[in-house]
This record gives C-alpha cells, sequence and structure tokens, in this order.
C-alpha cells in the first residue's frame, strides 16, 4: 500500500472510533490567533494531534494542535486549532494529511482561515478579506504519484474558491455591516517574512495579501471535488514603505489575529447555519 494513503487510513480509523459516530459534515481551519471560533464550538470533543497516529504536531506560534469535533451553526464540524507548515520542516504529503483526514470522514465543505499581511494598499490591520484566487510559491502538494481514489492527475484550478460560498459570505456581510474585502493570496514558504522588494513584486503580480500556508490545504481539497471557502485577517500592512525602524513580529500578528477575529468568528458561524 501507498505509504501515504496507508497514513491517511491509520488516521482517519483512529478519529472514528474516537468519534464514536459523529459524522463531520465541514471541515474548518483555524490559523494564526484565529483559534476564538474553537471556542463557539458546542458540546466540543478535543483530540491533540500528538494522539492521532502518524500526524504532525503544529509548531507555529498560536497554534494549539487540536482537531475539535462539535456542533456549530447546527452542522457537526471539523476543526483544525492550528495547521501543519511546510516551513515547520514538513513535506507537503504530510501539511495535507489533516485536509485528507478530514475528507475520509466525510466533510463536504471545507472553510480555510489565515493572518496574512496586506500587500495593496487598500488592506488594513483587522481587515477580513475573502479569498477569490491564489498564487502559490510553495511546493504543490500533488507532485509525486497521483493518488487516483482521491482525484485527477490534472485537477482543474479555474475556481479554487467556490462561487457560491464567496456570494454567501457578502450577503451576510452586507446584512450584518461587516466591512468584507476581496483579493488574491499569495503563499510563500516562509518562516522569514517577505522583504520589502518582494512585497511591491506581490502586489504587480496581482497579490492582494500574502502569507505562509492555505495553498496546500485548498489544492488538496479541490482535487478531491470539496467546495473551498477561504478567508485572510489582515494582520499587518506590508507594503515597501517602512519607517526605518519597523519590523515584523509573530507575537504582533497573533494579537492583530486576534483583534478581528469576533467578526470572523460571527461570519462563518453564520454562513454554516445557512449551508
Amino acid at each position: 500500500m501507498d505509504p501515504r494513503i496507508e497514513r491517511i487510513k491509520n488516521a482517519a480509523d483512529y478519529l472514528t472510533g474516537v468519534l464514536a459516530g459523529r459524522q463531520p459534515e465541514i471541515g474548518i481551519v483555524l490559523g494564526s490567533g484565529l483559534g476564538k471560533l474553537a471556542d463557539q464550538i458546542a458540546d466540543p470533543l478535543v483530540i491533540p494531534y500528538k494522539d492521532i497516529p502518524g500526524f504532525p504536531v503544529s509548531t507555529a506560534i498560536g497554534h494549539k494542535g487540536n482537531f475539535i469535533i462539535g456542533v456549530l451553526g447546527g452542522k457537526t464540524v471539523i476543526a483544525m486549532q492550528g495547521r501543519i507548515h511546510y516551513y515547520e520542516g514538513y513535506g507537503m504529503d504530510l501539511v495535507v494529511l489533516p485536509i485528507r483526514v478530514m475528507m475520509s470522514l466525510g466533510i463536504g465543505k471545507l472553510f480555510v482561515s489565515n493572518a496574512a499581511g496586506g500587500v495593496s494598499f487598500q488592506l488594513h490591520v483587522g481587515d477580513l478579506m475573502v479569498i477569490k484566487d491564489h498564487i502559490n510559491f510553495l511546493p504543490n502538494p500533488l507532485i509525486g504519484p497521483n493518488l487516483d481514489y482521491l482525484g485527477p492527475r490534472f485537477p482543474d484550478m479555474t475556481r479554487p474558491y467556490d462561487p457560491a460560498l464567496i456570494k454567501l459570505a457578502k450577503d451576510i456581510a452586507a446584512e450584518k455591516g461587516i466591512d468584507l474585502k476581496e483579493g488574491v493570496y499569495v503563499g510563500g514558504t516562509g518562516p522569514s517574512y517577505e522583504t520589502p522588494a518582494e512585497y511591491k513584486y506581490f502586489r504587480l503580480i496581482g497579490g492582494d495579501a500574502v502569507g505562509m500556508s492555505t495553498i496546500p490545504e485548498v489544492i488538496a481539497a479541490r482535487h478531491a471535488g470539496v467546495p473551498v471557502f477561504g478567508i485572510s485577517v489582515i494582520t499587518n500592512e506590508a507594503h515597501d514603505d517602512y519607517a526605518e525602524d519597523y519590523v515584523n513580529d509573530g507575537d504582533d500578528v497573533v494579537t492583530a489575529a486576534n483583534a478581528a477575529a469576533d467578526k470572523m468568528t460571527g461570519l462563518i458561524r453564520e454562513m454554516i447555519e445557512r449551508l
């Protein structure tokens, strides 16, 4: 058996036993400092990644490293309280393993969130940006022998982020008076923050926000035909006109993400209620 398939199966079998009949309908990935949504999940069952066979452990700032299974918006959800990053030293098979395990458990939709730097001059700290498309500078998780049981060798990425879910988010935001931006997310490897010249380059090629995650998860989900909704919390203004004493700080990113988390939490909960 392909070791990737075996790893997915072993993790999914373990979780199936622990879930004791619960059937997750929706998967959620909570990025840096965005764990507040987990507090909204009713009747939660917390499963640390370290307890799951063959599972990587999240080491990033603000990532607790748990699956949380419970009820949100009237639906059974499985949420990743912290994701796995390429910059932590994990191969792409492990970066997307949690997504493939959630799909094995039966999720029909995936919500992904992240903290990102606002490359566009129109984005400011605390803004919420719906991801309409992305530009990928990370290794593609589909490189290598194709897992045919998951999806095709060459999956279509014309609409990586589901138009119907984006419309639903916009409708809810309009009703609730939430200022919701929309843009293109650029994904890089990290862990160093980008240089001012790189920020300028990303803006010139059509990027609006930049981060170090998300895109591999989206590719893995779309490979298997799972619709995706993505949203970024803008935690710093990633411009190329800094003051001489400016520095990017990981703790500041988490603080800014926490401040915007209430808006994002309400939006995602309402979206799930209406699905």
